[in-house]
């Protein structure tokens, strides 16, 4: 589990360009490093839409966007292009990112038990400090929110 001051944790992982992508590249700039449990499902496509719904916003406030879900490169690309998503799409499909950032959960949907993906937002500062953490998610207004935070205090 890492906390907000801490260091986020970097990592390497292949993206929906099928260019491999470090968080480490991004020094310098703000990050919105939001975690998901599945591509082309309702609140992940919601979330998704949101964001770039509010990409511009985002990026006039010096702030990346990624998204990471253990889907594979083929999925995330299908949902890049269906719904004309502007930022990335990170690979996690071992959950070793997830597991780093204290995502990989386990969860419970109609009796069954199962680990997956905690729906997660970080929002990591130019010097590559965890800045602020959103956790269980709520779709509705969480990118506004987000955004919010950043221009506020970033």
């Amino acid at each position: 589990m890492i906390n907000v001051g801490e260091s986020a944790p970097d990592f390497e992982l292949l993206a929906n360009n099928e260019k491999t992508v470090k968080l480490s590249d991004f020094h310098g700039k703000n990050v919105v490093l939001y975690f998901y449990p599945k591509d082309m499902t309702p609140g992940c496509t919601t979330q998704a839409c949101d964001f770039r719904d509010r990409f511009e916003d985002f990026s006039s406030a010096d702030t990346v966007v990624l998204g990471v879900s253990p889907d594979p490169i083929s999925r995330h690309q299908k949902f890049v292009d269906t719904h004309g998503l502007p930022f990335l799409l990170l690979v996690d499909e071992n959950h070793e990112v997830a597991e780093k950032y204290g995502v990989w959960t386990l969860k419970k949907n109609f009796g069954k038990e199962y680990m997956g993906i905690e729906r997660s937002t970080f929002v990591i500062g130019k010097e590559g400090k965890i800045v602020k953490e959103w956790r269980k998610v709520k779709v509705k207004g969480h990118v506004d929110e987000a955004l919010e935070f950043i221009k506020t205090n970033l």
